[in-house]
């Protein structure tokens, strides 16, 4: 039985033809073509989240008829031909026009549709003044014929037109402090024309004050050191060492900081390519702040014809990111003296020697500092960690020995599981003893769903040393004090403390939390219900890290789509959650929805921290009443020098405010308004600059890319 199929394909548009396909391809190393009429077309490919199943998607040549699809792996050829029967309709001018209205009609449909769920998602209908002009703008936009106002980065020819729409004129100014770079290049088989456009990238830079150092690990290809000979009489800054035994990669980029004479090194693949402008980028922020130890940049791939895509928009400096995976990767520019006294690369770590540095050094600093800017482009040829981590999947385990490796330097006691799915890793934190945690649940009547909310954490939770605060606000129903008086009886560590006050979440929080008596607390609201068993083992566990402060899971809605993943600031607004609405199976952008990430805030539906930190910032700020108090609050912890995690290994169920209901009286739609200005008057440069989003990300839809304004 064949291990190729193809499930779906379908050829859209006449005028712009484009062929769609979903593939099944049960091997993991494979080769695509897409042929039109016997010519060699692009496509652009992406894989769905079983890894087995795979989207294809070619611009066609007008008038083109015959189509192929042809795959190729070490078991077979798969072959599969479509006739263009659209190319042979003949449309009447009325017939024509008919279509054109009816394609209107729909669109108009789409973006209404869209836009609802947005605005429902993004802001429960209660859209800031600041926004309207914008979205009304955005909206126009839409309906004069453009599908979206953004760009998906992960479709490579919408990628490229946003590449070509930012492409800038770099001004360069003299810069006073011109250290020393000196470049580690291990090489080992490697082609001359891959070879040489590499070390070309380099030699074209605009700062020149660098060095090569290039390690020939034995190769036995002969153009390879041919292509070293060659280059290393064109450019004296250029220094070549020929090892007389193979070494692997840690020995040899050993050998190359041996002859590394420059204050920092950077570190090349010796296929990949640099922008002309890298160092230059790496210089200047130096001259803002010689102090800075290891500086970082974005980064994309060069794929087999010469197209850029799969860019990593990455974060500002994320400690917890980098224990689920090696986000930093390329460019990584690092202080020599820091490199040298962690020992450089670590032999028996090959495949992981970066992730495994990168964990050593910023143990001992954390003057880091990231260029949101593409500086280098990974070059995907066959056999590349570029192409697919299968081509390496021993590197999946050596990242997993460099994590442990790392927790046991700094004496921490955790587990590290390789996330399969995504190939990343998640650290499970382990407790000496388990401390008491108190769980704040405001209230307000709907004994219902408080009844599932509390049930759930008795029934499923593993975690033993747990009190409940029940924070009453002017419940009215008998059901409820029935509902008390019934879970006070069952429960030893379960009571209620009366806050009949004017609703108001951060004031009710600060309250109930003077009340409680754990070293830790959780607040969590009555509208939730508990899936993962081992929820507070592992809240509480990362919660326990010192550099850590608001710890927050994945929240679904009943349906199982994710209502939160993270909530990024700025976001149509002040704020919004990550990934709204999206299928709780899907694995997010690098991993985003199945390892532990950096964000700047969790929502206070489900948050765990330390009753010390709570106290530290003041708690919830009470002059917010209902909104944002938990973005500020989380913004307070930020600024405390503590770092926000979000771990979707533990998931709850969240109504979604039944309790409180929805904001639609004028009076709370003014006290919205009221509490947003605040947030911005407090918070505007983060609400501007989120670290943990990257500023080439839009802020009209969640990591994706704004297409320029015509």
């Amino acid at each position: 039985m064949s291990n190729i199929r193809i499930k779906e394909k379908v050829i859209n548009g006449i005028n712009n033809p484009e062929l769609s396909a979903r593939l099944y391809i049960k091997d993991k190393d494979f080769e695509i073509k897409v042929e039109a009429d016997g010519k060699e077309i692009d496509h652009d490919f992406f894989p769905e989240a079983d890894r087995t199943s795979y989207v294809l998607r070619s611009e066609l040549p007008v008038n083109s008829k015959n189509i192929i699809i042809k795959i190729t792996t070490d078991k077979e050829t798969f072959t599969d031909k479509i006739v263009n029967r659209k190319i042979n309709r003949v449309f009447t001018k009325i017939g024509f026009n008919i279509s054109k209205i009816l394609k209107k009609i729909k669109l108009l449909f789409y973006v209404i549709y869209k836009g609802i769920k947005f605005l429902w998602n993004e802001h429960h209908f209660l859209v800031p003044p600041t926004m309207i002009k914008k979205y009304l703008k955005d909206f126009r936009d839409r309906m004069k014929g453009s599908n979206t106002i953004l760009y998906n980065p992960f479709h490579k020819s919408e990628y490229n037109k946003w590449l070509n729409e930012n492409i800038k004129q770099e001004e360069y100014v003299d810069l006073k402090y011109k250290p020393l770079i000196s470049i580690l290049i291990p090489v080992y088989n490697i082609n001359k024309k891959y070879l040489s456009e590499c070390l070309d990238s380099i030699l074209n830079q605009t700062y020149e004050n660098f060095e090569i150092c290039l390690v020939d690990d034995c190769s036995t290809l002969e153009e390879t050191k041919e292509t070293l000979k060659k280059y290393e009489k064109i450019d004296n800054r250029i220094k070549v060492k020929y090892r007389k035994e193979n070494g692997h990669i840690s020995r040899t980029t050993n050998d190359a900081l041996a002859m590394a004479n420059g204050e920092f090194i950077s570190l090349v693949d010796d296929d990949d390519l640099l922008t002309p402008n890298a160092l230059y980028e790496v210089v200047k922020v130096l001259n803002q702040d010689k102090k800075i130890d290891f500086i970082y940049s974005d980064e994309d791939k060069l794929d087999t014809k010469g197209k850029y895509c799969d860019p990593h928009f990455k974060p500002d400096w994320s400690p917890d990111t980098l224990l689920s995976l090696n986000y930093i990767c390329h460019l990584a520019t690092i202080r020599k003296s820091l490199v040298e006294k962690v020992g450089g690369f670590t032999i028996g770590l090959e495949g992981a020697q970066d992730h495994d540095l990168f964990l050593k050094v910023t143990e001992l600093t954390d003057k880091v500092y990231h260029i949101p800017n593409i500086l280098y482009h990974w070059r995907m040829v066959e056999g590349s960690t570029s192409m697919t981590i299968s081509n390496k999947s021993y590197a999946t385990d050596k990242g997993k020995m460099a994590i442990e490796n790392a927790l046991k330097r700094r004496k921490i006691d955790a587990d590290v599981e390789k996330d399969e799915k995504s190939t990343y890793y998640i650290v499970h934190y382990k407790l000496k003893k388990e401390p008491l945690v108190s769980i704040i649940i405001p209230t307000r009547d709907y004994a219902d769903i408080t009844r599932t909310c509390i049930e759930s954490i008795y029934e499923k939770t593993t975690y033993k040393n747990f009190e409940i605060i029940l924070a009453n606000n002017n419940s009215e129903k008998e059901e409820t004090f029935k509902l008390f008086d019934e879970l006070k009886e069952k429960h030893k560590n379960f009571r209620v403390v009366d806050i009949n006050i004017e609703f108001n979440y951060s004031k009710i929080n600060n309250i109930a939390v003077k009340e409680s008596k754990g070293e830790y607390v959780v607040l969590l609201n009555n509208d939730t219900e508990i899936l993962s068993p081992n929820w507070l083992t592992e809240m509480i566990g990362y919660a326990s890290q010192k550099h850590i402060g608001i710890v927050g899971p994945k929240l679904l809605y009943p349906d199982m789509t994710i209502q939160h993943a993270g909530v990024v600031l700025g976001l149509g607004g002040v704020a919004s959650h990550a990934y709204v609405g999206k299928p709780k199976e899907e694995m997010g952008m690098y991993g985003r929805l199945r390892v532990p990430y950096n964000y700047a805030a969790n929502t206070a539906a489900c948050i765990a921290l330390k009753k010390s930190i709570y106290e530290e910032v003041n708690g919830l700020e009470e002059q917010l009443k209902v909104a944002y108090n938990d973005v500020d609050f989380n913004i307070k912890v930020l600024k405390k020098g503590y770092y926000n995690v979000f771990i979707p290994q533990v998931e709850l169920i969240h109504y979604e405010s039944k309790s409180r209901g929805l904001d639609t009286t004028s009076d709370k739609y003014k006290r919205f308004l009221q509490e947003s200005n605040y947030m911005y008057e407090k918070w505007d440069k983060m609400i501007k600059d989120d670290p943990f989003y990257n500023p080439n990300f839009s802020k009209k839809g969640c990591f994706m890319l704004d297409k320029k304004s015509k």
